[in-house]
């Protein structure tokens, strides 16, 4: 195919591990080029990424695809709750953190206290942990306040690189609601004065289907770092966060569940009610367009049950049925449940526990809490799970065998793997096609047939599994395994 046989649209995948862009047909939703490239995280202590190497990443990616030339709208789905800071430069003032770095856990906790959770819930939607923007720019000051008064701007990750690509500081409303200073009224003055911040060091906020601006001639903000290959005079849509992105790319209808299986877990769903969940399990998220993506979100998923492959010497697919024991992956801490310093849990061995029910036990304990979440996510934004409905499961993990019979396992329903692969990148496409075409960006991903994919009929609901892995996560929690410090009380984990 010519580059200049149709029209073409580039959406971009920012990720925490790497960058992907998909160059798209507007009509027919063909994917016609891709690209990649890889981003460096550092470990210790926290999790973090010099942001200035996604801009790399960006451009390698829309080179690769062969089209960035001719592309005549791109968008950016990126990580949620990253806290990039800028000096008036508009350089990095330091690595990004990342939203699974959680030394920002006290200061999340301090937070909450402060207001209250129903407060929290009420306000923003969302009770703030450690992987939200306010709690990692408090821990910030606190620990860093020299790095700290050098900013004078705040950007999320999709926000960064659209920036750099148009020069003007936008954002849109579902990035924006994982921030924790973000309300439906706009941001919030209050938080934003309680942790030292002015609303003139936010991103205006982009109303959906709306541009965030056009490609500028220079096309690297400050002039920093590698030319983008996109032409002058590019529409650049408004980005979102990548499970927002996600929920475009798969055209979903309110009520329609999602499992995505990546380096995190997550379950959402659009709803047409704004969530406010004060037990702070669900996270009430905006959408990209005008409604609500409830959510609830494990910092440990597919790297999880790798590293367990790993230690034990087998495939990731070499699981065995039976077995007593339980594994808690929480090799990063966790989110869902709210254990920040919490470590893995090995549990329930016996002289005839086999490597792969190890195995087993491990996607059982990774998955356990998302679905143990989904009727808590669909309730916070007052939808039904029709009782036929299936789970659509994407991300890595969706594609293993292993991980569809777990869910099916686990949930007792029917999975349906849609066909199409990077879906956010494909949401960040439609998103830009919208602004070609008119349509709504969810529409447009229907039109393109993305969420088709075949149907795996669910397998009897293992309830003894549920059961176990919650009373021993009942048992760790109680004995103060996963407290700051912790280690085994007198009501111990471990068999």
């Amino acid at each position: 195919m010519s580059p200049t046989a149709a029209r073409i649209v580039i959406g971009v995948d920012s990720s925490t591990q790497s960058t992907k862009a998909l160059a798209v047909d507007v009509d027919s939703g063909a994917v016609v080029g891709q690209g990649r490239a890889a981003h460096t995280v550092s470990g210790g202590a926290g999790r973090e990424s010099d942001p200035e190497q996604w801009w790399e990443a960006l451009v390698t990616a829309l080179e690769q695809t062969g089209y960035a030339e001719a592309a005549q709208a791109v968008a950016i789905g990126g990580q949620q709750h990253g806290l990039v800071t800028l000096d008036e430069k508009g350089a990095p003032v330091r690595p990004a953190l990342l939203w699974n770095d959680v030394r920002s856990a006290p200061q999340a906790q301090a937070l909450v206290r402060r207001f209250g959770a129903p407060w929290w819930a009420q306000r923003t939607g969302s009770v703030p942990g450690a992987s939200f923007t306010i709690a990692k720019w408090a821990w910030l000051r606190e620990n860093e306040p020299e790095a700290a008064d050098r900013v004078t701007a705040i950007r999320l990750p999709h926000d960064y690189l659209t920036e750099r690509l148009t020069g003007t500081a936008t954002t849109d409303r579902g990035d924006a609601s994982g921030t924790g200073w973000w309300t439906p009224q706009g941001y919030a003055t209050q938080l934003l004065d309680e942790v030292g911040l002015a609303s003139s060091m936010l991103p205006r906020v982009v109303e959906p289907g709306q541009p965030a601006g056009q490609v500028r001639a220079a096309g690297s903000g400050t002039g920093r770092g590698s030319a983008v290959p996109l032409r002058e005079g590019t529409l650049v849509g408004a980005g979102t966060g990548d499970n927002m992105a996600a929920a475009l790319g798969l055209g979903l209808e309110p009520g329609v569940p999602v499992l995505s299986l990546g380096t995190s877990g997550t379950v959402y769903a659009v709803t047409r009610g704004r969530p406010t969940d004060p037990s702070g399990t669900v996270a009430g998220f905006a959408d990209a367009l005008g409604a609500w993506l409830p959510l609830a979100c494990t910092l440990n998923c597919t790297l999880a049950v790798d590293r367990i492959a790993s230690l034990l010497s087998l495939d990731r697919q070499a699981v065995e049925p039976g077995g007593s024991a339980v594994v808690l992956p929480y090799f990063d801490g966790e989110r869902t449940p709210n254990l920040p310093f919490a470590s893995g849990l090995l549990t329930g061995l016996r002289h005839d526990t086999t490597p792969g029910q190890l195995l087993q036990a491990a996607y059982d304990g990774a998955a356990y809490s998302l679905l143990a979440a989904l009727d808590d996510v669909l309730r916070a934004g007052g939808e039904e799970l029709a009782a036929d409905t299936p789970l659509l499961l994407i991300g890595g993990g969706a594609r293993g065998k292993a991980w569809q019979d777990t869910v099916r396992r686990l949930a007792g329903r029917a999975v349906q793997i849609p066909a199409a692969q990077e879906i956010v990148a494909l949401g960040a496409a439609a998103q830009a096609a919208g602004l070609l075409t008119g349509e709504p960006a969810d529409a447009v991903a229907r039109r393109w047939g993305t969420a088709a994919g075949p149907v795996f009929e669910p397998l009897p609901r293992d309830e003894s599994a549920r059961v176990l892995i919650a009373a021993t996560l009942q048992r760790a929690e109680r004995g103060g395994l996963f407290a700051q410090g912790g280690g085994l009380g007198n009501d111990s984990a471990t068999t």
